[in-house]
């Protein structure tokens, strides 16, 4: 992967890991396959939530991972497209657990971007 995925925090904005180069980050990803999160060798390189002030959940924008077998950038679909702001790691781990994956392993709950 490219230098375009360097992250910053923008608190003004309420922006944790965003990107510094979100075009080039992008076009990373324009053409890649879209994966189940319970693929074999996928690690969770992204996963970006959106809300606003003041609601109570984060809408999922997007989820990218790697095949770390073949070093495939892919699309990562997940089992959900909302999460509670308070709590939304517990709520990423027990759908884990019904969906037979591990979360740390996965990479899901290290590498979380929001802005809200």
């Amino acid at each position: 992967m490219s230098n375009a995925f360097q992250l910053t925090d923008r608190p003004a904005i309420g922006e944790i890991n965003g990107l510094v180069n979100g075009p080039a980050y992008h076009n990373e990803y324009a053409g890649a396959r879209t994966v189940d999160w319970t693929e074999p060798h996928l690690r969770i390189t992204r996963l970006r939530l959106l809300s606003d002030r003041g609601l109570n959940w984060w809408d999922v924008s997007y989820c990218h991972g790697r095949l770390c077998h073949t070093g495939e950038l892919v699309h990562v679909q997940l089992p959900f497209s909302q999460l509670p702001k308070r709590g939304r790691g517990r709520a990423i781990v027990q759908a884990a657990i019904q969906d037979g994956v591990h979360a740390k392993r996965l990479g899901v709950l290290d590498n979380i971007s929001e802005l809200c």
